[in-house]
């Protein structure tokens, strides 16, 4: 069985620098996660901290230093609703907020480890859009503006291909995220009408650039939008812990050339012991055994998991 740890936050621990420190500066970008890599030789490699903030941030949202080893967050929305969204140029990846940072630290890393599997983090337009307005305000527009809202969306597509595009000339594959899209806040019957006609353009046109079907990862409660999820033509799917997971299972299990990665609860890497952690791990692995084409992942590790556990963790599953 493999298992796919996934390594944002949890790279500055290795410097004892905080997320912040880490997420701002590219040396350290570069050296946490080289350091995590060579700890944990965990595939693949995804060069970020606050992932979803990278484009907001590019298209003028302000970032703020959290306190501690929290995650860096948007210190309030730059924009007042989806009207305001279809005027913005497309972001620019070669000389708009961290994004050319961030590209030329995945560079770096496939430079010195080229077995390597590394992945620049591009968001879906969903959760741009809600950084960029709020997801209050969103959510408001999605019920009562849905076709301007879709077209909002739709117009951030063009930023997130050529976001793809600059990361292809580099050498380098995508993963994409849309976390913010999944219910109970969106219905499914609002994924499907405002969303999914975004979400699918944007992944066959993302997909164009690098050449396959790219990963499409919405984590959250997914298990009633697993349908839809599967009309984008993804070839890979995460399984959250927050879902009911064996009822997305039973909806995905016939569907084997889709390879699942079924998430353990990461807070449990974070507080647990030993002990738990492994109960942990064998639930997740009951719930897939006899299917073919999945994985173990862990969910965003927090900052805080002791490597040493995660490390147990990979052996343990590796293992069976």
């Amino acid at each position: 069985m493999d298992i796919s740890p996934s390594v944002y936050e949890h790279a500055a621990a290795f410097l004892g620098r905080t997320p912040w420190e880490a997420s701002r500066d590219g040396r350290l970008l570069f050296e946490a996660h080289r350091t995590a890599y060579e700890y944990y030789r965990q595939r693949p490699v995804m060069p970020g901290i606050d992932i979803y903030n990278l484009e907001p941030e590019a298209y003028g949202a302000t970032i703020v230093p959290p306190s501690g080893s929290g995650i860096p967050a948007i210190e309030r929305p730059p924009y007042a609703s989806t009207a305001d969204l279809l005027h913005l140029p497309p972001l620019n990846p070669r000389t708009d907020g961290r994004i050319p940072m961030l590209i030329d630290v995945g560079r770096r890393l496939a430079q010195r480890f080229p077995e390597a599997d590394i992945r620049v983090p591009i968001s879906g337009p969903f959760s741009i859009a809600s950084n960029l307005i709020g997801p209050e305000a969103l959510l408001i527009d999605v019920a009562l503006e849905p076709q301007r809202t879709a077209d909002a969306l739709m117009h951030l597509v063009e930023g997130q291909v050529a976001f793809a595009e600059a990361v292809r000339e580099a050498g380098l594959d995508v993963a994409f995220f849309e976390s913010a899209a999944c219910p109970p806040l969106l219905s499914v019957e609002s994924f499907r009408r405002v969303e999914l006609p975004a979400l699918k353009e944007a992944m066959r046109r993302i997909g164009h650039v690098v050449g396959h079907p790219i990963p499409c990862i919405i984590g959250g409660d997914t298990e009633p939008i697993v349908e839809a999820m599967l009309e984008t033509g993804t070839g890979y799917l995460i399984c959250p812990s927050e879902t009911d997971q064996s009822k997305f299972m039973r909806k995905v299990w016939d569907h084997t050339d889709v390879r699942i990665r079924i998430n353990m609860d990461p807070g449990v890497l974070s507080r647990g012991t030993w002990e738990q952690i492994q109960q942990e791990a064998d639930r997740v692995i009951g719930l897939v055994a006899g299917r073919s084409n999945v994985c173990i992942g862990t969910g965003a590790l927090p900052y805080e998991a002791p490597p040493e556990f995660v490390k147990r963790l990979m052996a343990y599953v590796e293992s069976i």
